[in-house]
């Protein structure tokens, strides 16, 4: 099934009771998807506009340079220097992008036994690491060398972290079931 805003919008009927809302619009809701990556050593500009690219061909949308801030002489690191790229998704986009994810692309991952409620910090959102962005199908397989990983973060409107995740198990994302995890 699919992440769009009438899924969302039965979130608000499931957890109404839970939750005491009075009203839909105090049910979470999906703000924005953030998707970053570093560039690490990564100096030629060819290679970083290979990055560049293949992020673009992820996301669907070109992704923003971020520059160094100071200069770092045991890094090697100049003020100005290219050290990642983000991606800001609203909207459809958005929305595509979750339904590649959570139904293609971490399916694809090696040993994907779900993902850690861990992961949903205090404020409500969740960070998922990505290690190779090999796992989506926009990217070509025949540059292997160049593997580089993702960070995807779930921005949300809740208010709690039980409450984000409670959100984030009626929308589909496949949270596993921790035993003995302190929380």
């Amino acid at each position: 099934m699919s992440i769009t805003k009438d899924r969302q919008n039965s979130a608000y009927l499931a957890l109404s009771e839970a939750y005491g809302y009075t009203s839909p619009m105090q049910s979470p809701r999906i703000e924005k998807v953030i998707v970053s990556t570093g560039v690490g050593k990564k100096r030629d500009p060819k290679q970083i506009a290979l990055i560049e690219d293949r992020v673009a061909k992820i996301t669907g949308q070109k992704a923003a340079l971020r520059k160094a801030r100071l200069s770092i002489a045991s890094f090697k690191l100049r003020e100005g220097d290219t050290v990642g790229l983000q991606v800001t998704l609203r909207g459809a986009r958005m929305y595509d992008f979750l339904d590649k994810l959570i139904h293609i692309a971490l399916p694809r991952t090696r040993d994907f036994r779900g993902l850690s409620a861990a992961a949903i910090d205090d404020m409500g959102n969740m960070t998922i690491g990505i290690r190779e962005h090999t796992i989506f199908p926009e990217t070509g397989d025949e540059d292997v060398k160049d593997v580089f990983g993702i960070a995807v973060t779930i921005v949300t409107s809740a208010k709690s972290k039980a409450e984000a995740e409670a959100f984030f198990r009626h929308i589909g994302l496949p949270l596993r079931v921790d035993e003995g995890v302190k929380r």
